[in-house]
């Protein structure tokens, strides 16, 4: 493998991640306000389909956009609702809400299967795009990559360098503080997991309209990326800049596979197309695996210089989940 295909292949895997990265940036935001949205899964495929449907019918990418981000927040609008308003299982609802919405994404979209129309275009920067190495790794994207490359510091800086951010953080660990200190709980965790749903609306139609143009149904591929999304978002530690590392890893494997399989012929294509799947849910053990009897066993049988570096990689894959989320907020 050349240079140039290398270079070419990595600009890809920017590229592909980007869906990823705003379905975890939106799931992150929502869980930092204490609720957790199950429905990313089917969310995703429905504003997949209905993003893809729009932009035919009307021939215009815009709507097309706008349609995927509505249908995700109207979504996590229903999950709040059931969830925030009458205190249903935030579990359950998600639950329900995914199945629903990716059944309704294969009947709805059924006829327009294999049909062409608008798809987003890749946009070079005038003089970044120049720059050897980066210019066309990195500057030579469609719009919505750049906009995946400024959401996360915007999320990260939003969550931990801003006064609302504070917030954000105190309704996802402690409501009722920030509650005494005069924020309206239940209104910003309405807020928040509707911005979450309309990323993870922008996600799904992100592959329809560009990574994975079209809609193919059942074969689309996209069944199982809101879960990987929900792995991801954990295996970030609700920090937006982790969480963007886990996807573009995810992003990697998946290319890797493709790039792999011609050296391997003994291996089927399916193992490896969907190698990243299970390899993204293994890393989840690592994430609290230190905490467990055995590991502290294990480490302490284990020389020193060896268990010391086991030890600070544990404790940097470590994180805890916002201690209020999932649980409903009384204001009484």
């Amino acid at each position: 493998m050349n240079m140039d295909t290398l270079i070419i292949g990595l600009a890809g895997v920017l590229a592909s991640a980007a869906p990823v990265v705003f379905a975890v940036l939106g799931e992150t935001i929502s869980e930092r306000a204490g609720v957790i949205n199950l429905s990313m899964n089917g969310s995703i495929l429905l504003a997949a389909m209905g993003g893809f449907v729009i932009s035919v019918k009307t021939g215009s990418l815009f709507l097309g956009f706008v349609s995927g981000i509505i249908i995700g927040a109207l979504v996590a609008l229903v999950l709040a609702f059931s969830s925030i308003t009458l205190k249903q299982s935030q579990v359950a609802v998600g639950f329900v809400l995914t199945m629903v919405c990716r059944d309704l994404s294969y009947f709805l979209g059924n006829p327009y299967m294999g049909l062409t129309g608008p798809r987003l275009s890749s946009w070079s920067i005038p003089g970044l795009s120049q720059i050897p190495v980066l210019g066309p790794l990195l500057f030579r994207q469609d719009i919505l990559t750049y906009l995946s490359y400024i959401g996360i510091f915007i999320a990260w800086i939003w969550i931990y360098k801003t006064r609302p951010g504070l917030i954000l953080q105190g309704i996802g660990e402690k409501p009722a503080a920030v509650f005494v200190r005069g924020a309206n709980v239940n209104k910003l965790r309405y807020l928040y997991t509707v911005i979450g749903g309309a990323l993870i609306g922008l996600a799904g139609v992100t592959y329809s309209l560009s990574v994975k143009y079209g809609w193919k149904g059942t074969i689309s591929g996209l069944d199982g990326i809101g879960w990987i999304a929900l792995s991801i978002t954990i295996f970030g530690g609700w920090n937006p800049l982790r969480a963007a590392f886990g996807c573009y890893l995810f992003a990697l494997l998946q290319w890797l596979g493709l790039v792999l399989q011609p050296s391997l012929p003994n291996i089927p294509s399916q193992v490896l197309q969907v190698a990243p799947f299970p390899l993204m849910i293994l890393t989840l053990l690592f994430v609290n695996i230190g905490n467990a009897e055995w590991v502290e066993r294990t480490l302490a049988a284990m020389p020193e210089p060896t268990r010391k570096a086991i030890s600070r990689l544990l404790r940097a894959l470590h994180a805890s989940p916002p201690a209020a989320l999932g649980v409903p907020f009384e204001s009484e």
